[in-house]
């Protein structure tokens, strides 16, 4: 008889956390719903993170502390250089002409730059050319939601899916509908919100992500309640699954 009433009052009190436990997860999933960033999405998102362009050339990529530099002076051995490192403060130590301050100027501006100088002692009409030939600026953070947070140097034309790719993807509790991607432009800090899914599915254009941007995962707290819920209930798994057939 014991035995009989032990079981009605675990019974009880299974159905107890049962009922609770979907109250409070319907709670949950309706200020999830609720709640938004009030960031850009869609075609306005798009205006301040573009996709990548067929314009947008190597040319524009902006250098800074720690990038090494080929430096070619036309028919100028001594001046010409296959390495040359920017130090920590964004400045070159050139032949000639000393310091040069380099940080933020694309390689077509410092090319110009350096020929100026050249030319205003030393040379008539040189003919500089600037290379980037290792790119230590170039890195992207990618926080939030993901399996593996950090600071990742990209190279090249880089997307957000393989941004999100070099942080071993999602969570299980990911937003995929609120992906936030920051970048520092001159004037501010811009950000835009991002449909993971509908990019996957070539719903929406894969967005470019360029060094020093931030990319931010969401984390549903509602997903977040549900798994553990699942963990703590056996009993709210099983009626899961039984809906899940129905």
């Amino acid at each position: 008889m014991l035995r009989a009433l032990l079981e009605q009052v675990l019974i009880y009190t299974e159905a107890l956390i049962l009922r609770y436990s979907l109250i409070l997860l319907s709670s949950v999933l309706f200020l999830a719903a609720c709640s938004t960033t009030n960031l850009p999405t869609g075609p306005s998102a798009y205006e301040i993170i573009p996709a990548p362009s067929q314009q947008v050339q190597a040319a524009d990529y902006k250098i800074g502390p720690l990038d090494v530099l080929k430096v070619t002076v036309f028919q100028e051995e001594d001046l010409s250089f296959d390495e040359i490192p920017v130090d920590a403060s964004g400045n070159v130590l050139l032949p000639l002409i000393g310091q040069v301050s380099v940080t933020g100027k694309t390689s077509t501006e410092l090319a110009s730059d350096i020929a100026d100088l050249l030319g205003l002692r030393y040379l008539v009409a040189p003919q500089v050319s600037i290379i980037v030939a290792q790119s230590a600026s170039q890195k992207v953070t990618v926080e939030g939601a993901v399996e593996k947070p950090g600071v990742f140097a990209i190279e090249g034309q880089t997307t957000l899916l393989q941004a999100m790719a070099l942080a071993q993807g999602p969570t299980e509790t990911a937003k995929l509908n609120e992906v936030i991607v920051f970048r520092t432009k001159e004037d501010g800090v811009y950000a835009a919100q991002f449909d993971l899914t509908d990019i996957r599915r070539g719903d929406q254009p894969n967005p470019e992500i360029l060094g020093r941007d931030i990319v931010v995962v969401g984390n549903s707290f509602a997903k977040g309640v549900f798994r553990d819920l699942l963990q703590l209930s056996p009993a709210l798994a099983s009626v899961f699954i039984q809906l899940s057939r129905e």
